[in-house]
């Protein structure tokens, strides 16, 4: 059996806990969609990037949409190896770095 003090204590922890909780998860949704709502208006107001054009992504620099690259652990022409493109894992493209991958500036 539990005290009676003990139990009240316990019971108060657990209502502040669970309305800190509860305060938490609601200014949470409310934060997203606070920045949704933002993120919607910035869309239709801003200009698009001038470097990707408005799509978010563009081909890759490194390899030129190739997806490999050449590489050789030494300088020797002879021993040239293709090698996954690091900057895009060998998808082709990359996010635009000066949007971010948004589309937009």
């Amino acid at each position: 059996m539990i005290p009676k003090p003990l139990r009240t204590l316990a019971t108060g922890a657990a209502i502040f806990l669970g309305s800190v909780a509860a305060l938490n998860i609601t200014l949470s949704i409310a934060i997203g969609g606070f920045r949704y709502a933002t993120e919607l208006k910035l869309r239709k107001d801003a200009l698009p990037c001038g470097v990707c054009r408005g799509k978010g992504y563009y081909i890759c620099k490194l390899c030129k949409g190739n997806a490999t690259i050449k590489w050789s652990p030494l300088y020797d022409p002879i021993a040239v190896n293709p090698c996954l493109c690091p900057t895009c894992d060998g998808n082709r493209v990359q996010r635009c770095l000066n949007c971010l991958g948004k589309g937009y500036s």
